[in-house]
């Protein structure tokens, strides 16, 4: 198997995409806009990291298309992974579980900087 690198340079997101076995360029097209949507919305923090593609050669796998990223927003390393059985669908569940776990990051990164003064058994200031 050969690996295809096919990188994605955003505004705020550098994600490389890596393609092995048989991917064909309109379905990388289709994942690197799915994977553009997530990661070039305003409001996150920036955005590095590396898609993984593969078509399994094998007719007898159900999902023969799978993908894993692990991408890095801010201080935060967000891991996805999914298995589909065409190259649409992986595109669709893998931007869906990565919109949730960058949220996830961003949120917690967020709630991590609100909080500004330690609570009364910690010192701070009883209300």
């Amino acid at each position: 198997m050969t690996a295809k690198d096919i990188g994605h340079e955003g505004g705020t997101a550098s994600v490389r995409v890596r393609a092995e076995g048989d991917v064909d360029e309109a379905s990388l097209a289709y994942l690197r806009e799915k994977v553009g949507a997530v990661l070039d919305r305003p409001g996150l923090p920036p955005v590095s990291g590396e898609v993984r593609v593969t078509r399994e050669a094998a007719h007898h796998v159900d999902l023969p298309w799978s993908a894993g990223a692990e991408i890095h927003v801010g201080g935060d390393l967000v891991v996805v992974h999914a298995r589909e059985a065409s190259a649409r669908e992986l595109a669709d569940r893998l931007q869906d579980r990565l919109r949730s776990r960058t949220e996830r990051a961003a949120h917690r990164r967020d709630a991590a900087r609100r909080t500004s003064t330690p609570p009364p058994w910690r010192g701070g200031q009883q209300r």
